[in-house]
């Protein structure tokens, strides 16, 4: 993704020459809005601050009741954590659970549903995705606003997943797992850290929600308070998705700003602005389709609901579902196609029943 995001920047700035213009035309709240909280949420990774939760799965004994509580994990820790952020939290301990109470032939269908509650319960929120960041940051409406016209599609998608649990269990909805040790306890020593970086996850969300024209400044703070007390976290930073935003903020603005191919643009996606989001999304993955598609776009709830519905169709429509790739193939090496036939039926057959409805929602005016 990087590698295409650099070479699509290179062409753009060949077909139309950089000027002044363009870089002011990129994002750049929207690039240290994704800094700030790739840096406070790598804290989070690294502090386990959602250990609690990974003790009370370990002591259920039921298998339906173990994957709803760990599918709806990862669908409410989304909203907040972002999607591939609880993934990388409750997939390895979905693997760990089910390895250790005997259940390792319901890993593959179990983690296929998490990556589409992951995919599912971000798009509430404006901090839930990368994609929802940059578009609510386009949209001017309040948080509330957004919310209310993204959870008719969550709520929907929580009831199939509930449906697509019992599915899988149907031949024993009373069938039990062995329990497995709980995680260690918390490192009482690390509660300052702890602390801090809920703090500052909290400074991120008022500068999202509040639009203020102060993000700078939570910014210094953030990058200022890493700085001071955990410099090595800058480390662990996924700056890889920040250049690949900024590479594609580069290339939608250098085509936008080719009078010709942005006309010729306009008149392909106005009106069809949710397939396009979807199909493209196959190609460059929903956060660049997102970047590149918003100018040309007439119906905003279209390009949203798109973007928003395409991680179901391949590895390649969300970034997160390449994280959940990468996690199981670690603990499984060699059965990466296994992951892939598992994960295209059961993500399929929940593209397959929302496509629909996403679409007739996208006729809801966003604004």
């Amino acid at each position: 993704m990087l590698s295409l995001s650099l070479l699509a920047a290179a062409a753009a700035m060949i077909i139309t020459p950089p000027t002044k213009q363009l870089l002011q035309g990129i994002d750049w709240r929207t690039l240290g809005t994704l800094l700030m909280m790739l840096c406070v949420l790598e804290g989070f990774k690294q502090e386990n601050v959602l250990r609690p939760l990974a003790s009370l799965a370990a002591g259920l004994k039921r298998m339906t009741n173990l994957s709803l509580f760990l599918i709806f994990g990862v669908f409410f820790s989304s909203m907040f954590v972002t999607n591939d952020v609880s993934l990388i939290i409750f997939v390895p301990l979905t693997i760990r659970l089910f390895r250790g109470g005997g259940k390792e032939k319901y890993i593959l269908p179990v983690i296929s549903m998490e990556n589409i509650a992951a995919i599912r319960g971000s798009l509430l929120t404006p901090f839930g995705s990368p994609q929802n960041l940059f578009l609510y940051g386009q949209a001017g409406v309040s948080a509330g606003h957004f919310m209310l016209h993204m959870l008719p599609l969550c709520l929907m998608s929580a009831v199939l997943l509930v449906l697509f649990v019992y599915f899988l269990y149907r031949k024993d909805p009373r069938e039990e797992v062995t329990a497995v040790r709980a995680e260690e306890p918390w490192d009482p020593a690390r509660k300052g850290k702890r602390m801090l970086y809920g703090a500052l996850f909290l400074l991120i969300l008022a500068t999202i929600v509040s639009r203020t024209a102060y993000w700078y400044a939570a910014l210094a703070i953030v990058l200022g308070a890493v700085f001071l007390f955990d410099r090595r976290l800058f480390g662990k930073v996924d700056y890889v998705l920040i250049i690949t935003f900024l590479c594609f903020f580069i290339f939608s603005g250098s085509i936008a700003a080719n009078e010709k191919i942005a006309a010729l643009l306009q008149k392909a996606v106005a009106g069809r602005e949710y397939w396009w989001a979807i199909g493209l999304s196959q190609i460059i993955s929903n956060v660049p389709a997102s970047i590149v598609l918003y100018p040309f776009t007439e119906n905003f709830a279209g390009l949203i609901y798109g973007a928003d519905t395409a991680g179901l169709c391949s590895l390649i429509g969300s970034l997160a579902s390449v994280i959940n790739y990468r996690i199981y193939v670690r603990e499984y090496p060699g059965r990466g196609g296994a992951f892939i036939r598992t994960f295209t039926l059961v993500s399929w057959a929940f593209f397959l029943i929302v496509v629909i409805p996403g679409l007739l929602l996208s006729r809801w005016s966003f604004f």
